[in-house]
């Protein structure tokens, strides 16, 4: 079984990347997460992903995940019953790691149902059979610029995904946190865009 990949970013996309392993060119699912921790590296660049691989009948596909945590999780949602790969996937890009680990600890089943495909019996069996596998994850955890992890990377994947570029959106975040901790997620994203 393989467990990570290493290469050059020969293809990025939201949806799935490409990486040159030593010539033969491996393609991974991935979520909106990884393309965020991959697309600063851009093409040509360095890249590594755990791998989880899907065998079926008809295919053998790759799904790459930019960190450990990311990859256990997407285990545990395909590990619920009605919910595949791609569930799990699109669950991933609508939800990062840490607050798919808070809606799923916390019973939040409107967070769940808001992921396009999931409707409420799924939701509440994904809470149902993970709540006792998840840790609920510290609300408090505060990065060096004091602002809350959450609302600043909640903030950040906007930005990105407005086409902005990771380096510039963090360096402006960083600025506005600093200034102001308990900036809002909205107020975050809208005093950025004035400053890029």
């Amino acid at each position: 079984m393989l467990d990570y990949i290493k290469g050059t970013i020969a293809e990025l996309t939201p949806t799935y990347a490409v990486l040159d392993n030593h010539g033969m060119g491996y393609m991974l699912n991935i979520s909106l997460t990884t393309y965020n921790y991959l697309q600063p590296k851009g093409m040509g660049g360095e890249g590594f992903l755990y791998v989880y691989e899907s065998i079926r009948e008809d295919a053998h596909v790759l799904f790459g995940f930019a960190g450990k945590r990311e990859r256990e999780l997407f285990l545990l949602l395909i590990s619920v019953s009605g919910v595949g790969p791609n569930t799990a996937r699109m669950i991933l890009s609508s939800l990062p790691p840490q607050e798919l680990e808070q809606a799923i600890a916390s019973g939040n089943v409107a967070s769940m149902k808001s992921v396009k495909g999931v409707g409420a019996k799924t939701a509440q069996r994904i809470i149902v059979d993970l709540k006792d596998k998840i840790k609920m994850p510290s609300v408090t955890l505060i990065d060096n610029t004091g602002a809350s992890n959450e609302t600043f990377e909640e903030a950040l994947a906007a930005l990105v995904m407005l086409g902005f570029s990771q380096a510039a959106s963090q360096k402006a975040l960083k600025k506005l946190f600093t200034e102001n901790p308990s900036v809002s997620v909205e107020d975050a994203i809208k005093r950025a865009l004035k400053m890029m």
